[in-house]
């Protein structure tokens, strides 16, 4: 007997609750003046509620297993009519033929019903004094019964039907609304390749043929280190902006795992850098680990940039229980004859995505340098939400 949880719960407790009027019955009522009726009795009355209480019990709810268990039920009913007439047989029939309605599907409820009506029907006939006035009035009620709780199941099973539905519609209309988004950030992607990578790549080119130009014509050795630098820089935009298409498609957010790479990026293009992990990796929010390595990322340009010459960096990724550190301190370099101060949106932007998942950010100078702090949380392993699994890298 399936249904909605508050019927079945109800349905469940008028159930118990008949079980145990059957019960205070047979207990009080007097017994059959034989002692193998009254044995017959007590015994039918035992197996027919031990038959209903089974098939009250919240997993017992395969066709296969409840039809026979009420037919049971019906069938010890009719009999308890026919040992013990002024007994509760009949309304173990009732019990039997309500659950068939409502619990057994309506191809094998009609026979199973027939067979219990009949049953009860029968040893009515045969034990009442008025056996055809009395044998209508059973089969009448019974029958009402049986169609009023068929009827019942039907609409439980048309309206869990409609529910369906409505979830496989708004299931449907929620994929088109994310196929539609999906089709957005694709021409988003398009449109930031096509413009600006391309944009980037021939810049790149552009300032490699200045700062060939400028070695060959002699000119001041500031004016070339300023032109590497600058095609540097622009070589690190066709990566971000590889990323950000990349991002834009729904390919994986970069995190900790991507650390060791970016490090070594950052060696390559020439400033002295470390990487250090300590604890053990957790799995992150996919944007909590997005933050930490767009953190890193800010804070290395920004050294790369502005720290000047002879500046060296270290990054150092704490794991704890509940929160996972990222510290980015630079030293060194000659900030006074390094590039133009950084207007500091980089940063701002850093804090305010970390605040978005419960993060904060700490920014500011030292005695020799600079220091980024971003710390952000580590979710509940029950949260269930989506992560990224960081790889420990030590170097």
């Amino acid at each position: 007997m399936t249904g909605a949880p508050d019927l079945r719960r109800l349905l469940t407790l008028a159930g118990w609750v008949t079980a145990a009027i059957i019960a205070g019955i047979t207990a009080t009522s007097g017994l059959p003046s034989s002692s193998a009726r009254a044995t017959a009795t007590v015994a039918l009355t035992i197996v027919g509620l031990a038959a209903w209480c089974f098939a009250l019990l919240p997993h017992v709810t395969d066709p296969r297993v409840l039809a026979p268990t009420l037919l049971v039920v019906g069938l010890v009913g009719a009999a308890l009519q026919l040992v013990h007439p002024e007994g509760p047989g009949f309304v173990l029939a009732y019990m039997a033929v309500g659950g068939i309605g409502l619990g057994v599907p309506r191809a094998r409820a009609v026979p199973l019903a027939a067979v219990v009506i009949a049953g009860v029907v029968a040893a009515e006939a045969a034990t009442s004094s008025r056996p055809a006035a009395a044998s209508l009035s059973l089969l009448a009620g019974c029958g009402a019964l049986f169609l009023a709780t068929l009827f019942a199941g039907a609409s439980r099973d048309a309206n869990a039907q409609s529910q369906a539905l409505l979830a496989q519609e708004a299931a449907t209309r929620a994929a088109r609304e994310e196929a539609a988004v999906l089709a957005e950030r694709q021409r988003l992607a398009r449109e930031l390749h096509d413009v600006l990578a391309h944009t980037l790549s021939g810049l790149a080119v552009q300032l490699e043929g200045a700062r060939l130009l400028a070695e060959r014509t002699g000119a001041d050795a500031r004016l070339t280190d300023q032109v590497t630098s600058a095609q540097r820089l622009a070589r690190e935009g066709m990566v971000n902006a590889k990323r950000a298409v990349a991002t834009l498609r729904g390919e994986l957010l970069p995190g900790p795992a991507q650390l060791p790479e970016l490090v070594a990026q950052t060696r390559l293009a020439g400033l002295p850098t470390t990487l250090t992990v300590t604890g053990e990796p957790r799995p992150l929010l996919s944007e909590s680990g997005l933050a930490i390595y767009r953190a890193v990322q800010e804070a290395l340009t920004n050294t790369a940039k502005y720290a000047g010459g002879g500046a060296t960096a270290a990054v150092t990724i704490h794991w704890r229980d509940t929160e996972v550190t990222a510290e980015i301190i630079d030293v060194g370099g000659d900030r006074q004859t390094a590039g133009l101060p950084s207007g500091g949106y980089g940063l701002a932007g850093l804090a305010e995505r970390a605040a978005l998942v419960g993060g904060h950010l700490q920014a500011g100078p030292t005695a020799d340098g600079w220091r980024v702090v971003l710390t952000m949380p580590i979710p509940a392993p029950s949260s269930g939400l989506a992560s990224q699994h960081p790889e420990e890298a030590r170097t």
